[in-house]
């Protein structure tokens, strides 16, 4: 009995063979393969039919449309260098606990003037590369780099007090009379 791998080894020999042949030889390799690999008849031969990079069919899921392809790869998500460094992230978050936690839409636009401020007063003291960085990011970067802060800091479910009650549930309507 044949493991999956030497079936899959198997039929990567085969295969071309079988491409090839003319219909007589296609039965000859067919009924060797079956023996071989204890493949039913039909799908061996669709097996054998099946070439790298042939689409079988498609289908929906989420709105997208998904191609399947014979033994073609996923795409790999490629790593892109991190440009904003451990430094930069530590200089970030002093000042956005100076500024009092506030958004990196409201921090952005005034990073420049801030820095030159903290520095002057002694408040931060940057490496001129950090320094540049810091000028240069933006507002949903920001916002990125200090979301495990951010959440650290998290209450709870929210900020929301009302607690539900049987009546908002039943949809009672109470009514009150004054005399």
């Amino acid at each position: 009995m044949l493991t999956m791998w030497q079936k899959k080894a198997v039929t990567a020999e085969i295969q071309d063979r079988y491409i090839k042949a003319t219909k007589k030889g296609k039965t000859k390799i067919l009924d060797e393969f079956t023996a071989t690999t204890v493949y039913n008849c039909n799908y061996a031969a669709r097996i054998l039919r099946l070439k790298a990079g042939k689409v079988i069919g498609y289908s929906r899921s989420g709105g997208k449309r998904i191609k399947y392809v014979i033994g073609k790869k996923k795409k790999t998500k490629r790593k892109a260098n991190k440009i904003y460094s451990n430094d930069v992230f530590l200089a970030l978050k002093k000042i956005w606990a100076i500024f009092d936690f506030i958004c990196g839409k409201r921090l952005a636009p005034f990073m420049k003037e801030a820095l030159e401020k903290l520095e002057r007063h002694r408040e931060i003291n940057l490496d001129p590369t950090v320094r540049e960085k810091l000028y240069k990011v933006s507002a949903s970067t920001i916002d990125r780099l200090l979301k495990p802060e951010r959440d650290r800091f998290r209450l709870g479910k929210g900020r929301s007090g009302t607690k539900p009650g049987s009546l908002l549930k039943n949809g009672v309507r109470t009514e009150f009379f004054f005399f």
